[in-house]
């Protein structure tokens, strides 16, 4: 009988810690950023199913902060999306290596400065491209890291990660001109 006391105990305990409505703050920052960390993933992976697993790992990882007692925000969640999402290009990129996909050596062939680029033929060329060099140039050029930023992303050195950025780069050009013809 005193057991059942004190689940009762424990089950008031519980329910008055809660805010009126079950709501927790977790929920409102959730309701309130999911959008923001979805279309941040979606405008980098563009594949609606992998950004919906990848924000949801993200909330996921958030959950667990929070109920560690440890703060979680916005920049936060897009600071864990960032990783999950190199993450995903890091197993990607595993996943290509492990059926043997060769990728060639693509010649340099520079684009016109004055061409205007066409942002749907550039999304198609960088869907094109192997994960490592797709992380690469959205996180230099779409994010605004600097190149010791991505080194540190793709756990490279930063020698390697300028070599990695100039043969992204090339590959982009190569598949943008051929994209576009």
């Amino acid at each position: 009988m005193s057991n059942d006391v004190e689940l009762m105990r424990k089950e008031e305990a519980t329910t008055t810690t809660i805010p009126p409505e079950g709501r927790t703050d977790f929920v409102d920052l959730y309701e309130r950023t999911v959008s923001d960390v979805f279309s941040y993933l979606l405008s980098r992976v563009g594949d609606r199913a992998t950004a919906e697993d990848l924000t949801q790992d993200v909330f996921v990882a958030g959950a667990r902060r929070d109920a560690a007692g440890d703060v979680v925000d916005l920049a936060w969640l897009v600071g864990v999306a960032r990783h999950k999402l190199v993450d995903h290009w890091r197993a990607q990129a595993r996943y290509e290596r492990n059926l043997e996909l060769v990728h060639s050596s693509m010649e340099t062939r520079p684009i016109e400065e004055s061409a205007p680029i066409d942002p749907g033929l550039a999304s198609v060329a960088l869907a094109g491209l192997n994960p490592t060099y797709r992380a690469a140039l959205v996180l230099r050029h779409v994010d605004g890291l600097s190149v010791s930023a991505v080194a540190d992303h793709l756990h490279r050195s930063v020698e390697a990660t300028e070599q990695v950025l100039s043969r992204a780069r090339a590959a982009f050009r190569e598949t943008y001109q051929g994209s576009n013809r």
